[in-house]
């Protein structure tokens, strides 16, 4: 499976991805919501920066994922800071996330730069979406 994440560029996530300050995206919601439980070790995941730029410009391989079960407040706030050193959050990010009662962790590794395309996103506004092999939606030149 192959994987498409918006990465914060507010926070840098991208560029912190690539350059190894970072290895891990987070995700959460109060229900499961996509990558939960559809992203693996493995997976190859593209990333692109949320700033409506369109282009993908790096893309590394899934190590790690950890996908929780239902969480309390107290137990998403405790999973975010032990994986801090990985996640690199700002403090707004970690704002944000803690109180999700359900969180999906997924560490990159092998983070390297692609020539940058763009593909088809159709109305599809999530952060994270999956698809079969990313070469089916990239847009035409």
């Amino acid at each position: 499976m192959e994987h498409i994440a918006y990465c914060e560029s507010k926070a840098n996530e991208l560029d912190n991805l690539v350059s190894g300050n970072k290895s891990m995206l987070i995700r959460g919601a109060a229900g499961r919501k996509l990558p939960h439980g559809r992203v693996a070790i493995g997976d190859i995941v593209y990333l692109i920066n949320n700033d409506s730029s369109g282009k993908i410009l790096a893309k590394g391989t899934v190590n790690f994922v950890y996908h929780s079960e239902k969480l309390t407040r107290d137990e998403s706030e405790r999973i975010i800071d032990e994986n801090m050193y990985r996640l690199k959050l700002t403090p707004d990010q970690r704002k944000r996330w803690i109180g999700k009662r359900f969180l999906c962790l997924v560490e990159i590794e092998n983070v390297v730069p692609v020539e940058p395309f763009s593909y088809v996103r159709e109305k599809n506004m999530d952060d994270w979406i999956i698809v079969e092999k990313v070469q089916d939606i990239m847009r035409s030149k």
